[in-house]
Formats: C-alpha cells, sequence, structure tokens
C-alpha cells in the first residue's frame, strides 16, 4: 500500500492528497486534497495555493484551487486543485470567477 502524498498548512491542519491524476488534453494535473482542521476555520484559498506551489515545486500563477467544499462541524473539507504547464493554459481553460478568486479579486 503507498503512502499518500502530504502537504504542510501549518500547525493546526492535516492535509492528505487522495488523488493526483495529470489530463494530458488539458496539460493540466488535478489533484483533489482531503484537509483536517479540528478546531479551526477553513484555511484560506491563497494559503492553500501557496502551499501547494511550493510541494509541487512550481510557480503560484500557474496553481488553481478551482473549490474548497467545507463539511459542516467536522472539521474537513475536500479542494480540488489545478496545476498547469503554463500560465497560457491557465488563462485558457480556467473561468474567470475562478481566476478572480485565486488572484485575491
Amino acid at each position: 500500500m503507498s503512502e499518500k502524498k502530504k502537504i504542510d498548512l501549518g500547525e493546526g491542519y492535516h492535509v492528505e492528497v487522495v488523488e493526483e491524476k495529470y489530463n494530458p488534453l488539458v496539460n493540466r494535473k488535478e489533484i483533489t486534497l482531503i484537509i483536517y482542521h479540528i478546531g479551526k476555520g477553513t484555511p484560506q484559498r491563497k494559503l492553500i495555493r501557496e502551499k501547494v506551489a511550493s510541494s509541487y515545486g512550481v510557480e503560484i500563477n500557474r496553481v488553481y484551487v478551482r473549490n474548497i467544499l467545507g463539511e459542516f462541524g467536522i472539521g474537513r473539507s475536500k479542494a480540488i486543485i489545478h496545476i498547469y504547464d503554463s500560465v497560457e493554459r491557465a488563462k485558457m481553460f480556467e473561468p474567470e470567477h475562478v481566476i478572480r478568486k485565486n488572484e485575491g479579486g
């Protein structure tokens, strides 16, 4: 049984990569994370984006957090992340509202 990849978001957070696949049609890696944050709020999109970029060794402008689905009262969230091969591909495929959310606009 293989060990799941873990991403460090800081104290109080435990993150596991539960699915990771490469989509060759869009030239992006599609990642599903489970974030455990017992007693803490859902982590900010910016923090997730920074830590995923650092963990995968890519520039932050190629990483997009599609959505974060929190489970009320459990302290667990599911996040869908896209990591593109280039910024141009990201701008071509990500919807404008996702780009604005990730860039803090």
